[in-house]
Protein backbone atom coordinates (compact mmCIF):
# COMPACT_ATOMS: atom_id res chain seq x y z
CA UNK A 1 0.00 0.00 0.00
CA UNK A 2 0.95 3.42 -0.77
CA UNK A 3 1.35 6.41 1.71
CA UNK A 4 -1.73 8.18 0.45
CA UNK A 5 -3.41 4.08 1.18
CA UNK A 6 -2.38 4.44 4.50
CA UNK A 7 -3.91 7.87 5.71
CA UNK A 8 -7.08 6.75 3.92
CA UNK A 9 -7.38 3.56 5.87
CA UNK A 10 -6.53 6.01 9.08
CA UNK A 11 -9.46 8.41 8.13
CA UNK A 12 -11.45 4.77 7.50
CA UNK A 13 -10.92 3.61 10.90
CA UNK A 14 -10.90 6.83 12.74
CA UNK A 15 -14.14 7.72 11.02
CA UNK A 16 -15.47 4.20 12.06
CA UNK A 17 -14.79 4.66 15.64
CA UNK A 18 -16.30 8.38 15.59
CA UNK A 19 -19.67 6.06 14.56
CA UNK A 20 -19.71 3.57 16.93
CA UNK A 21 -18.85 6.19 19.96
CA UNK A 22 -22.21 7.98 18.81
CA UNK A 23 -23.97 4.53 17.96
CA UNK A 24 -22.98 3.06 21.15
CA UNK A 25 -24.04 6.22 23.48
CA UNK A 26 -26.74 6.01 26.10
CA UNK A 27 -28.63 8.81 24.29
CA UNK A 28 -28.21 7.73 20.83
CA UNK A 29 -31.40 5.99 19.01
CA UNK A 30 -31.25 6.22 15.59
CA UNK A 31 -30.13 2.81 14.18
CA UNK A 32 -30.71 4.40 10.29
CA UNK A 33 -28.72 7.47 10.86
CA UNK A 34 -25.71 5.07 11.86
CA UNK A 35 -25.83 2.68 9.24
CA UNK A 36 -26.64 5.69 6.18
CA UNK A 37 -23.73 7.20 7.52
CA UNK A 38 -21.51 3.76 7.31
CA UNK A 39 -22.90 3.15 4.46
CA UNK A 40 -22.18 6.30 2.95
CA UNK A 41 -18.83 6.21 4.09
CA UNK A 42 -18.01 3.63 3.28
CA UNK A 43 -19.40 4.08 -0.48
CA UNK A 44 -16.71 7.08 -0.46
CA UNK A 45 -13.69 5.17 0.39
CA UNK A 46 -14.94 1.97 -2.10
CA UNK A 47 -15.28 4.43 -4.87
CA UNK A 48 -11.88 6.52 -4.14
CA UNK A 49 -9.86 2.66 -3.90
CA UNK A 50 -12.19 0.62 -5.57
CA UNK A 51 -9.00 -2.18 -5.77
CA UNK A 52 -9.96 -2.92 -2.29
CA UNK A 53 -13.73 -2.75 -0.88
CA UNK A 54 -13.45 -5.35 1.69
CA UNK A 55 -11.04 -3.42 3.31
CA UNK A 56 -12.68 -0.04 3.59
CA UNK A 57 -15.87 -2.22 4.65
CA UNK A 58 -14.16 -3.81 7.50
CA UNK A 59 -12.25 -0.57 8.61
CA UNK A 60 -15.53 1.48 8.82
CA UNK A 61 -18.08 -1.30 9.75
CA UNK A 62 -16.31 -3.48 12.48
CA UNK A 63 -16.01 -0.81 15.02
CA UNK A 64 -19.92 -0.97 15.74
CA UNK A 65 -20.34 -4.67 16.49
CA UNK A 66 -17.18 -5.22 18.03
CA UNK A 67 -18.59 -2.05 20.72
CA UNK A 68 -22.00 -4.10 20.56
CA UNK A 69 -20.34 -7.33 21.14
CA UNK A 70 -17.86 -6.11 23.74
CA UNK A 71 -20.21 -3.97 25.67
CA UNK A 72 -23.16 -4.97 25.44
CA UNK A 73 -22.61 -8.69 25.00
CA UNK A 74 -24.89 -8.45 21.48
CA UNK A 75 -23.66 -10.82 18.59
CA UNK A 76 -26.60 -9.37 16.24
CA UNK A 77 -24.42 -6.23 16.06
CA UNK A 78 -22.50 -8.14 13.78
CA UNK A 79 -25.50 -6.97 11.20
CA UNK A 80 -23.97 -3.51 10.99
CA UNK A 81 -21.20 -4.99 8.88
CA UNK A 82 -23.95 -5.37 5.72
CA UNK A 83 -24.10 -1.54 4.85
CA UNK A 84 -20.59 -1.03 5.18
CA UNK A 85 -20.19 -3.67 2.41
CA UNK A 86 -22.81 -2.58 0.35
CA UNK A 87 -21.17 0.51 0.64
CA UNK A 88 -17.73 -0.10 -0.18
CA UNK A 89 -18.71 -2.35 -3.17
CA UNK A 90 -21.38 -0.17 -4.28
CA UNK A 91 -18.73 2.95 -4.45
CA UNK A 92 -16.19 0.27 -6.15
CA UNK A 93 -18.49 -0.30 -8.82
CA UNK A 94 -19.56 3.19 -9.46
CA UNK A 95 -15.92 4.34 -9.84
CA UNK A 96 -15.84 1.23 -12.24
CA UNK A 97 -18.58 2.15 -14.32
CA UNK A 98 -17.38 5.52 -14.66
CA UNK A 99 -13.97 4.94 -15.43
CA UNK A 100 -13.97 1.92 -17.41
CA UNK A 101 -11.94 -0.79 -16.46
CA UNK A 102 -7.98 -0.02 -15.43
CA UNK A 103 -9.07 3.87 -15.64
CA UNK A 104 -8.76 6.62 -13.30
CA UNK A 105 -11.45 9.24 -13.01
Amino acid sequence: MRSFDWLLLLGALTLGLAFALVDSSPGWDDTGVSAAAVLLTAAVFGATRPARPWLWALAVGLWIPAMGITLHHNPAALIALVPAAVGAYAGAGARGLLTGPGGAA
